[in-house]
């Protein structure tokens, strides 16, 4: 925070998903990921650890070539004070699952009554840590009456943080990248010259840092890790509450395992019918209708750096924008602030209505030539701690997960065509989510999903909640997955922000837990 200033302290939902590109090094991530680092709750009991291995009535009918899988046997050991970490051993390729293994990292809070079995939860991005979720936020993603009757187990998925991972950046070469900027005065051929070079020298760095790994962090290895997982905790069917991009995540699974899907609770919905062009144009439309919410809400206060109108205060956002596009800030460590470092900072904070007030302190500081509270902001969507490290490799995984999910465009004309699309979407945003298909083209692994509508037929209600002000993942994307999934139940909640359970009310909140624990599945098109 800038010298001078009173500290908000910045409150931000367990999970941020938002799929947006990474056009090159220097571009702007809406991450899809990052979980807010909060004091871990120890007020948990003792964990119960030592070894375990699954109830064979719970494997269920698996391949004998991943047999070894389901029944291997865990060693839960006590960590960060009140939980239980273990190490889960996976195959690196489903296709070939004699070829070679991969660790997920997992962790456990008991439930604080009788169990009733486990709910895995996943907090979104691609690259969102669940490890991390659950021991810094546990009470965003757990209500007391669902620790009660619940163990709630985070992991982290294949490619992210604490399991084998993909490895891009350094701390330190993530730092320098983020201070980077292209010319303000470059032409549009030159600006996809340098971003083309940009992205091909990150795409070998992944390749040679990760190893055959990259080539095997797709949503559907990922899915059926966590059936490995279902079985290790010896539940017959999969609980799972899923966030943004785990949504995606948890529709695949049903769609994988319709007969062991359980109660399933999909938060902040994906469309899983739409490419990446059009989920980023989405993106768009939904982030310029969060910012003039946002505008409108700061004129009827006191201290609103905005004058004018809407369109008048919405206008000067993007004046301050192309202001530091045109000479980049600098913060008070020293450090520079480019444009898509600042617009970065300030999109975080359009997630949560709640932290609005914190955005108007930045903007205001920025105004008056210091960028300082903006960095701050940036830094915590990049989970950069004070001390220059970074708490999980988030971004790497967001982009190594995409670019195997989604066929890309990269052909120069399309992608300036879709450059106005956006822009016609998004005056503020728009130019700054363009040319997503230059980071996947030169990556050594091509995609192996596409976007398809999910069904799940045969499976168990599926409650799918869409916020009707999510910037991130648009309310009709809600409406959309519940409509493809042969048993989604539908559920709106009437507020600002992403996603709705942990951060909404009693409505979302009592709905959500009798599901969990009753198995009270709610009427289609409940309204909170």
């Amino acid at each position: 925070m800038s010298a001078g200033t009173a500290p908000h302290r910045f409150r931000r939902g367990p999970r941020h998903c938002a799929r947006a590109v990474l056009a090159a090094s220097a571009a702007v991530v809406v991450a899809l990921s990052g979980c807010t680092l909060l004091a871990p709750d120890d007020t948990a009991d003792a964990p119960a650890t030592g070894v375990e291995a699954a109830d064979p009535t719970a494997i269920g009918d698996v391949p004998g070539d991943l047999h070894s899988f389901y029944t291997q046997e865990v060693r839960w050991e006590s960590c960060e004070g009140s939980f239980a970490c273990a190490t889960i051993e996976v195959p690196l390729d489903y296709g070939d699952p004699g070829r070679s293994s991969i660790d997920i990292a997992a962790i456990r809070s008991d439930a604080t009554g009788e169990a009733q079995g486990t709910i895995l939860v996943n907090p979104g991005g691609p690259g969102g840590s669940g490890v991390n979720i659950v021991r810094d936020s546990l009470d965003y993603v757990a209500s007391d009456r669902l620790r009660e009757n619940y163990d709630i187990l985070g992991f982290d998925p294949r490619g992210v943080n604490r399991s084998s991972a993909v490895t891009c950046y350094t701390d330190a070469e993530q730092d320098e990248t983020r201070q980077e900027s292209y010319p303000a005065d470059a032409s549009e051929d030159e600006l996809l010259a340098l971003m083309t070079a940009d992205a091909k020298e990150y795409a070998d760095l992944c390749a040679e840092r990760t190893g055959e790994l990259l080539g095997f962090v797709d949503t559907e290895s990922a899915a059926r890790d966590m059936d490995i997982l279902r079985a290790l905790v010896s539940d017959e069917k999969l609980n799972y509450l899923g966030f943004s991009y785990g949504t995606q995540l948890g529709a695949t699974y049903a769609e994988l395992f319709p007969d062991r899907a359980g109660r399933l609770v999909l938060d902040g919905a994906i469309d899983p019918s739409l490419g990446n062009e059009a989920i980023t144009l989405g993106q768009a439309g939904g982030f310029e209708r969060a910012v003039r919410a946002y505008v409108a809400a700061c004129l009827q206060g006191d201290e609103c750096p905005y004058t004018g109108t809407v369109d008048d205060g919405v206008r000067q956002i993007q004046d301050l924008f192309a202001a530091v596009e045109r000479e980049s800030m600098t913060a008070d460590d020293g450090r520079l602030v480019p444009v898509s470092t600042f617009v970065q900072g300030f999109i975080l904070p359009l997630y949560d209505n709640r932290n609005w007030p914190t955005l108007t302190q930045a903007v205001t500081a920025a105004l008056n030539g210091d960028a300082s509270d903006m960095l701050y902001l940036a830094d915590l969507a990049a989970e950069r701690s004070p001390d220059g490290t970074y708490a999980t490799n988030s971004t790497a995984a967001f982009l190594a997960v995409n670019c195997l999910d989604y066929p890309m465009t990269s052909d120069p004309a399309q992608m300036l065509a879709d450059e106005q699309e956006l822009i016609t979407a998004s005056p503020t945003f728009g130019r700054f989510l363009a040319f997503g298909g230059i980071t996947c083209a030169p990556w050594k692994y091509p995609p192996v999903l596409a976007p398809a509508p999910l069904r799940a037929e045969g499976a168990d209600p599926i409650v799918v909640i869409g916020t009707t002000g999510d910037p991130a993942t648009p309310y009709e994307w809600s409406t959309a997955l519940a409509e493809q999934l042969e048993s989604g139940v539908h559920v709106t909640w009437q507020g600002e922000g992403h996603t709705a359970y942990g951060r909404s009310n009693d409505c979302i909140l009592d709905l959500v837990d009798d599901y969990f624990i009753d198995g009270t599945v709610p009427k289609d098109d409940t309204r909170c």
